[in-house]
């Protein structure tokens, strides 16, 4: 038995990109053109450098992993919803202020730019739809009430899924981290059944093969060293986090101080049909795991989880915000080599 292991998402950018992106203010230049191309080569030729039988582009050429469909859209405010980290700083989406909603970009012009250089197999993140749900204001929109604002998104998220499936991702994984932040904000969970039936709405228009190919990320944040829902106890989320009607998830662990009741409530709730991928890499810390960590944690799993539905991957993106510095470059392919390294070690055992 050979464990599979994929990596989330997001890469940090060269220091020289993200200088780059913040003196041209977001213009499009042949020099940040370049700058771009070469990250994303450097980026997919380091990640297979690490064994990674799986990767991704790294997001070298997104801004974040929430806000890439919005970039360059006349009718968006900067005053949308703030989400504020545990550490106090703040990243807040734009605001809808008419409509129809569209997105600018689709996942898939980063897809295929990655498959091109590839040699192994690319999977895409997408952001869920649930997320730029909170772009509609509170206030509604003259002549685009939010209903109609609802049924364009859904359209607008199942293309961004198809097209990627269409073009040859291994997976598309929906980033869902607003997730636990939904049960922090309301704890009667009436935003997070919102939330998870916003996103079944769109799941339910692909077949059953097709949503074995796409799957769910969840955490509680990871930026600038900081989260943003952390506090928020798992078990508060995780059930209805499972009814999601994805053949993957994807779920942040190695950052929990209770791995073991985490793993207990996954076990329970999970379905025959659902691989888990579980976080052995926390990409927030400092320290650099050892492959024995990580196979001592997949092990741990797999008292919990049956084996044949185990995977491993990264708690979260390293960087999910274009502009975000705190994790060294060269530590998170480390980090992505000790994953490997250790799936591989634990999958012996397994065998054994």
């Amino acid at each position: 038995m050979s464990l599979p292991t994929e990596q989330v998402g997001s890469i940090p950018r060269p220091r020289e990109l993200i200088e780059a992106v913040r003196e041209s203010g977001g213009a499009a230049t042949p020099e940040l053109a370049h700058l771009y191309e070469r990250a994303l080569r450097d980026t997919i030729e380091e990640l297979e450098a690490t064994g990674s039988p799986v990767i991704t582009d790294g997001e070298q050429t997104k801004p974040s992993f929430a806000t890439y469909p919005l970039v360059g859209l006349a009718n968006l405010a900067p005053d949308g919803a703030e989400i504020q980290f545990e550490d106090g700083h703040i990243r807040q989406l734009p605001r809808l202020t008419a409509g129809p909603f569209r997105y600018s970009v689709h996942a898939v012009s980063f897809l295929t730019q990655a498959i091109a250089i590839a040699r192994v197999p690319v999977k895409q993140a997408v952001i869920a739809p649930s997320a730029l749900s909170l772009l509609y204001p509170a206030d509604p929109i003259d002549g685009y009430p939010r209903e109609q604002f609802i049924e364009d998104l859904l359209d607008e998220a199942e293309a961004d899924i198809r097209r990627c499936l269409d073009a040859g991702a291994y997976k598309v994984q929906l980033d869902f981290t607003e997730g636990r932040l939904a049960v922090k904000l309301d704890p009667s969970k009436q935003l997070l059944r919102q939330f998870i039936d916003l996103n079944n709405r769109v799941l339910e228009r692909f077949s059953d093969d097709d949503r074995q190919r796409i799957g769910i990320h969840t955490c509680p944040g990871g930026d600038q060293d900081s989260t943003h829902s952390g506090d928020v106890p798992y078990h508060e989320l995780l059930p209805s986090l499972l009814e999601l009607k994805a053949g993957n998830f994807y779920i942040q662990l190695a950052s929990e101080k209770d791995p073991r009741s985490v793993l207990k409530v996954i076990g329970e709730h999970a379905k025959s049909n659902q691989r888990i991928f579980v976080g052995v890499i926390d990409p927030i810390a400092t320290e650099l795991e050892t492959a024995e960590q990580v196979r001592d944690r997949v092990l741990q799993a797999a008292e919990f989880i049956a084996p044949d539905q185990l995977g491993t991957t990264d708690d979260c993106g390293f960087a999910p915000f274009g502009d975000d510095t705190s994790t060294p470059r060269e530590l998170a392919f480390a980090k992505i080599r000790a994953r490997v390294e250790g799936t591989r070690l634990a999958s012996e055992v397994l065998q054994a």
